[in-house]
């Protein structure tokens, strides 16, 4: 009896001492597993559509186009409202994404009508002293890849050195196009010449044509002796010369229109109907290589940018033609992707992120068809300078388990801050050495600040400063003002038709002094500007943000022009914002 007592005795401390050591690790397990969730190295998923507007997706009050899996990231994740492009126009747009800097302090903005990489062959691009997300990541031990458009431009001085190519600005693996989509590269649309080459080919053409009135002039006064024979075969000889190169015969899609993967070209032109397969294929293949991980994964979309290339399978399903049709599948690809994390067993270790580099473009036509996106309630779209439809895009970020799901935030955010973001969530450190005008979102998407770290941002046209947007927290009013806007066509229509994009400069645009202001707060599609007979505080809110110009010129250095009509040909000249 007294053997059976003592180790019922036994047995009780023993179970109680487990059950204690249990319930200990269990707590320590818990409380360690959640520190490992947050504080671990996520991998990062970001998607950037191309010229896509904020009202062509669901989640933003679309309710005619269909985007279920855009709409699934901002269910279980955070949506940003007041989701700030750098540009209104891809590249410069685009480096001050990968950067976390305004274009205008690397060079990538124009003071000039060359506001974009014009070809592959030029030598502009983003300069190689400039430092990217990818480069930062790739030193915290990320795999890190970029599938699809580029436009960061390619080489320097020689074909081949590859000097601005993604694989010289940290990413490891590229796939895509280094270039960016135009109508040459669909064989069933009309040529589109960038605007370079038709500068170049109207000063080329009058040169030969002076030529050739000059040499008649001569023959007929007796001063020059030439065979009309002769002088009939040069000006015959001269506008083939010039129908063909400007009709191209292939030759700007052979070298605009190309994939690459990493180094070598793959297709040469590239053939649109398999292009969106390849991408997502390319993309699918990268996760399932690195998903051991950490990796960075940059997918950028050439949806939905004209001539709007779009797979069979998705013609005519929208309500939107064409236009539509390009959302859809785009839509469709990123819910094949983010799919592809549910199988892996990736979706809660992984930071994704969704936006658009700029607004939907409304001077994209073909006939009476509307091939842009919509912007929504936001006046003007791509190219237009500081006009909300051209610069707030889509923002939706998720990260199960870290980031709340459902929330809607209303603060102003910048595409700039996706660098401090994620180099933060890497663990790495900032550049010391250069202003950084993004800012960290960790405490924003995560509730544990209220307000946006951001006073004042930029809207420059080109390097033309065009408005600014000031956020003035105690009050919660984000006035903006207009010192210069592009003239719409026809007047008051919210785009420059007749006209591929609304110009920066000169006659094509209106200077106001005092500027056009509005608080966009109470009056979001900038339709009724304030005046000092309107608004009491018009006179302060024009002097702060007045001051606020000032400051941030200052910070403004000298860098060389990347894009010109010598794109980025040597010389340094001044990038100014007067």
């Amino acid at each position: 009896m007294i053997a059976v007592l003592l180790c019922t005795t036994i047995a009780a401390i023993l179970f109680r001492r487990h059950f204690l050591m249990a319930l200990i690790s269990c707590l320590l397990w818990s409380t360690f597993g959640f520190s490992t969730a947050v504080d671990s190295k996520p991998n990062i998923l970001l998607f950037l559509a191309d010229d896509l507007g904020i009202g062509d997706v669901g989640c933003y009050g679309n309710n005619t186009i269909r985007t279920p899996n855009i709409d699934r990231l901002a269910r279980e994740g955070v949506k940003l409202t007041q989701h700030i492009a750098a540009a209104s126009l891809c590249t410069p747009s685009r480096a001050a994404f990968l950067t976390g800097r305004y274009p205008i302090r690397s060079g990538m903005a124009s003071n000039n009508r060359y506001r974009a990489l014009q070809w592959n062959a030029g030598s502009g691009g983003l300069p190689a002293n400039e430092t990217t997300f990818a480069r930062l990541l790739q030193q915290q031990g990320y795999s890190t890849g970029l599938i699809g458009k580029w436009h960061q431009g390619v080489n320097c001085e020689s074909f081949n050195d590859h000097c601005h190519h993604p694989l010289n600005h940290g990413f490891d693996y590229f796939y895509g196009m280094p270039f960016t989509l135009i109508n040459n590269c669909q064989e069933n649309k009309p040529p589109e010449m960038d605007v370079a080459l038709q500068d170049k080919l109207w000063l080329y053409s009058q040169i030969i044509a002076l030529a050739l009135l000059t040499l008649a002039a001569g023959r007929l006064t007796g001063l020059v002796y030439i065979r009309w024979k002769i002088l009939a075969c040069f000006t015959l000889v001269g506008c083939l010369f010039f129908i063909s190169w400007y009709s191209s015969y292939g030759f700007v899609q052979r070298w605009n229109c190309i994939l690459m993967r990493n180094h070598d070209i793959t297709e040469q032109p590239m053939r649109l109907e398999r292009t969106a397969s390849l991408m997502l294929k390319e993309a699918v293949s990268f996760i399932k290589r690195n998903r051991h991980g950490p990796f960075l994964l940059f997918v950028s979309f050439l949806h939905v940018h004209t001539p709007l290339f779009t797979t069979a399978k998705f013609l005519g399903k929208s309500h939107h033609g064409l236009y539509g049709d390009n959302v859809e599948e785009m839509d469709w690809m990123v819910g094949k992707i983010l799919d592809l994390l549910d199988k892996e067993g990736l979706k809660n270790h992984t930071f994704t992120y969704f936006a658009s580099d700029h607004g939907g473009h409304l001077e994209a036509q073909d006939g009476s068809a509307q091939m842009g996106g919509w912007n929504g309630i936001y006046k003007g779209g791509k190219g237009m300078g500081g006009w909300e439809g051209g610069i707030r895009v889509p923002g939706i970020f998720r990260w199960p388990g870290v980031l709340p799901a459902g929330i809607v935030i209303n603060e102003p955010t910048s595409l700039m801050d996706i660098f401090p973001t994620v180099v933060h969530l890497a663990g790495g450190r900032l550049p010391q050495d250069r202003v950084i005008d993004g800012r960290n979102l960790m405490p924003l998407l995560q509730g544990r600040t209220q307000k946006s770290e951001h006073k004042f941002l930029f809207h420059y046209c080109g390097s033309y400063l065009h408005a600014v947007r000031w956020h003035q927290k105690d009050s919660g009013a984000v006035w903006k003002a207009h010192y210069v806007t592009p003239v719409f066509h026809p007047a008051g229509a919210g785009a420059c038709y007749g006209k591929r994009i609304c110009p920066c400069f000169g006659e094509g645009v209106t200077h106001h002094d005092p500027p056009l202001l509005y608080d966009l707060s109470r009056d979001p599609s900038e339709s009724q500007p304030l005046s000092a007979d309107t608004e009491p505080l018009f006179d302060t809110v024009i002097e702060q943000i007045g001051r606020a110009i000032e400051e941030h010129r200052r910070t403004l250095t000298a860098v060389p022009q990347q894009l010109s009509s010598a794109q980025g040909t040597r010389g340094a000249g001044m990038s100014t914002s007067e």
